[in-house]
């Protein structure tokens, strides 16, 4: 499941770190509706494996996007991005494992909720600041775009985390 899910992500990633660069209007750009799925791989490989492997995927996902990312995007966007990606899914990690046995909604929630916020805000400053392109309002339209997609994610993470491998979920205490 770690390599399965480190693809995942990299698909994720590398495709949002394309997209990004294709603005919707002055509040958003095309990359807000796919990157917010990275979180949710990184939340059900939580749940099903633990802290531990989830981490493993995040780092696997990490370096396979940043190697594409170098290929099929600027440099100075895969580095935000990769800087960005590995700085919110470790505290994504972190804060689901805190929360994992509260009510099975609260941890994929939060924790997607405060790390999209933290690689909002990294990755447009980092990739956008002083370009002169309306970077600010991209971060706006896309952290509201995350959230949303955060909100709406916990349908198909509560469906999947049933589903991983064919075995039960496992239960909080």
């Amino acid at each position: 499941m770690i390599v399965a899910a480190g693809l995942a992500m990299t698909v994720i990633v590398v495709a949002s770190n394309i997209l990004v660069q294709f603005p919707v209007n002055d509040w958003l750009t095309w990359g807000a509706f796919t990157y917010p799925v990275a979180f949710l791989v990184t939340d059900l490989a939580n749940r099903r494996l633990g802290p531990g492997p989830a981490r493993r995927v995040v780092c696997l996902g990490f370096a396979l996007a940043v190697l594409c990312s170098l290929l099929l995007a600027t440099p100075r966007i895969a580095l935000a991005s990769g800087t960005a990606f590995l700085a919110a899914q470790l505290l994504d990690v972190s804060l689901f494992d805190r929360l994992r046995r509260a009510v099975w909604w609260r941890a994929p929630l939060v924790s997607s909720a405060v790390a999209s916020t933290l690689d909002t805000a990294l990755f447009f400053a980092l990739a956008f600041a002083g370009t002169g392109l309306p970077w600010i309002g991209w971060a706006i339209g896309d952290l509201g775009v995350k959230l949303a997609v955060a909100l709406a994610m916990l349908l198909p993470f509560r469906v999947l985390m049933g589903r991983q491998d064919g075995l039960p979920a496992r239960q909080p205490a």
